[in-house]
């Protein structure tokens, strides 16, 4: 079965809740788009999210990647080739992640339907359901309370609470969380690389008693060598993000004494679901948890990671709330969420089905 086209766009899906991290404020969302068809009239979708300040690929590379020109080489081939031609994909675009994993979705979701089976069935699936968190940005305390309960209204279960701008006021808003909910929510907190290694041991020790799940990227990127001189009860915790972006960064974490328990593995990081199944495999064979994230994206990416988690027996943890506040999107149907519980629906490919 041959590709007859594929086209690429980019879109802003807008952002009805503007947030603030360590790093940056989001106000903002563009993504890239990449649309095969089959010459049997099917067509599969992808989508990607650079984050520059991460991997350093800007949107206007994206934009550039997905070039018709770029593109030109999938025409004519056989989809059937889709180990083949995702090899080739990555060899052609190291440098754009999001473009990759764009047209790397977009393969998986056209073979996929072509085969008439959900994306998480081919990968082979191994969990049902899990709870996503929801992120909360840095705010002061009474906002923090009020987003909480209103997700808690929503019916979810988990948060996630950005940090590392302020030590006291990090650990003052969790006390009020713990506070006024109880344990009503799980709750896992990102430091966005705030942190100096003080300041991670001191938060680890002073909020023990919260009962927080892990402690995603509290140091810089770089800053490796530093997170494997941290105490070894508190690298057990920490989730590897900014400084996990490629196969490579995954080895490298796991060198004895390794830097971190828990890989966050998002697919506009590494480039695809095809990276991100290796990253995984580096995980489960170190005995390290999963914990799958997302930049603010399309529902069809947000599914693409959800299928690839589940297909995971190692996922301990999602992240997966980047399409929960667009203020638009191109696409319906996809990931099935549910008092907070996210599970993958049993129609072709990623189900998703274009609305514009």
């Amino acid at each position: 079965m041959k590709i007859k086209s594929i086209k690429a766009w980019q879109a802003d899906l807008g952002n009805t809740k503007p947030y603030t991290i360590a790093f940056k404020t989001v106000d903002e969302v563009l993504n890239g788009f990449v649309e095969i068809t089959l010459e049997n009239g099917l067509t599969g979708i992808g989508a990607g999210n650079a984050s520059e300040y991460v991997t350093g690929e800007s949107q206007e590379m994206t934009k550039a990647a997905l070039s018709e020109n770029n593109l030109a080489f999938l025409v004519g081939r056989d989809i059937r080739e889709l180990r083949q031609l995702l090899f080739e994909v990555w060899q052609k675009f190291p440098k754009t992640p999001a473009a990759r994993a764009a047209i790397d979705i977009a393969l998986h979701d056209a073979y996929t339907k072509m085969l008439g089976v959900p994306l998480v069935k081919y990968l082979g699936q191994k969990i049902d359901s899990m709870p996503t968190s929801n992120t909360i940005g840095i705010k002061n305390v009474a906002d923090t309370l009020k987003e909480a309960e209103e997700y808690g209204k929503l019916g979810f279960k988990a948060l996630k609470v950005k940090i590392g701008k302020d030590l006291e006021e990090d650990i003052e808003r969790l006390v009020k969380l713990r506070e006024k909910f109880g344990k009503k929510f799980m709750i896992r907190i990102d430091a966005n690389q705030g942190y100096t290694s003080e300041q991670t041991v001191q938060f680890y020790k002073r909020t023990l008693p919260l009962d927080l799940e892990l402690i995603e990227q509290p140091l810089p990127a770089k800053a490796v060598d530093e997170m494997r001189a941290l105490p070894e009860e508190v690298r057990a915790v920490i989730a590897a993000d900014e400084s996990l972006i490629s196969v490579k960064d995954a080895l490298n974490l796991i060198k004895p004494p390794r830097a971190a328990g828990i890989f966050n593995i998002k697919l506009m990081k590494c480039g695809g679901i095809s990276q991100g199944l290796t990253i995984a495999e580096v995980g489960l064979h170190e005995g390290l948890d999963l914990f799958w994230g997302c930049n603010d994206e399309s529902i069809v990416s947000i599914t693409a990671a959800l299928h690839t988690a589940f297909a995971c027996s190692n996922t301990k943890y999602i992240d997966l709330d980047g399409s929960l506040d667009l203020a638009e999107d191109i696409v319906k149907g996809g990931f099935i969420l549910k008092d907070g519980m996210m599970s993958c629906s049993d129609k072709p490919g990623l189900g998703v089905e274009r609305i514009r």
